[in-house]
């Protein structure tokens, strides 16, 4: 194949592997991160020691108990002295191990439901709803502290499914959408890139140079994917509604992209470390060339010099030589 050819071919290949490998970290992301329920309840977990979180569970609890009262019992305690314990009682439940347990379940319960969803196309009505944390057993608690401490009326409030949303229902019209495509993207995008990666390497014509392109377009790909996840999470902020309190669902973004950051980070730093060990291998040679070399018949400055022996026998200049 002739040079320019070859050339030629390995830059394509090589610009097709940098721009897939940010976008195959995303898809295996989307496709192995946060479609699993395990990684997913155990990525949710430290959300609920959050304050962000507490307070708007807080929140979204204490008003769905007070406008339980309002609706089943006909009463108004919103202007009372009620909504102060009610709050009270939430947010001291919050601290317990039994909300810690019941976040959990909720996360666990939602996620499954909203797979499924994802996955059957013909159940439309889970793809409507927004991604929520079912809060009925926190309400449940709420309602035996209150009951304990003899707070009126606590032993009538009704147990409701009450829901805190963490995602709009919007995004999941978007990710149904896309749920089969990253399925398959999650697994082919990554080996696509590297098997790019390696076939343009290979095609190079200075594969020394192919490399280090190869690394600063990887660690290009890694920064942009870093700045794309800092400016998502100001636009998904923005566009929720006015009654999700933004700095729990701030919270609940960073928690599940934190995966996909160290992946951008991972890429920026990995790229960026090849590029410098390939330009230093090339001129670290060429340094070494051009360092002055002492003559190899030079003595070294240290050593006596070197006398012929005392009774060499003198030499006849011969018939020629005369």
């Amino acid at each position: 194949m002739p040079p320019r050819l070859r050339s030629a071919l390995s830059a394509v290949l090589l610009a097709l592997s940098c721009l897939l490998a940010p976008f195959g970290a995303l898809a295996a992301w989307a496709a192995y991160g946060l479609v699993d329920t395990g990684r997913y309840v155990t990525t949710m977990a430290p959300l609920a020691a959050d304050p962000n979180v507490r307070e708007a569970v807080v929140d979204t609890v204490g008003d769905g108990i007070l406008r339980a009262v309002d609706q089943h019992l006909g009463v108004r305690p919103a202007g009372g002295s009620v909504r102060p314990f009610v709050r009270d009682a939430v947010r001291s439940f919050t601290q317990t191990e039994a909300f810690r347990l019941a976040w959990d379940t909720g996360n666990r319960v939602t996620h499954d439901a909203i797979v499924r969803a994802l996955r059957d196309e013909e159940d439309g009505g889970a793809a409507g709803r927004p991604v929520t944390v079912d809060l009925a057993a926190v309400t449940d608690q709420v309602k035996r502290q209150l009951t304990r401490d003899h707070v009126p009326l606590a032993a009538r409030i009704p147990v409701e499914h009450t829901a805190v949303p963490v995602l709009p229902a919007g995004e999941l019209a978007s990710f149904r959408k896309g749920f089969h495509v990253l399925e398959v993207a999650g697994f082919w995008l990554p080996v696509a890139a590297v098997a790019f990666a390696a076939t343009g390497i290979a095609l190079a014509v200075r594969r020394r140079r192919a490399v280090a392109a190869t690394a600063l377009g990887t660690a290009l790909g890694g920064g942009l994917l870093a700045l794309a996840l800092a400016v998502g999470r100001g636009l998904t902020l923005a566009g929720l509604p006015a009654d999700v309190p933004h700095p729990a669902a701030g919270a609940v973004y960073d928690a599940l992209t934190g995966t996909l950051r160290t992946a951008a980070w991972l890429l920026l730093g990995l790229g960026l470390t090849v590029a410098l060990t390939a330009w230093l291998t090339r001129h670290l040679p060429l340094t070494r060339r051009l360092l002055p070399l002492r003559p190899a018949h030079a003595p070294h400055p240290s050593a006596p010099p070197v006398s012929p022996p005392p009774h060499a026998p003198a030499q006849t200049p011969t018939r020629a030589e005369a």
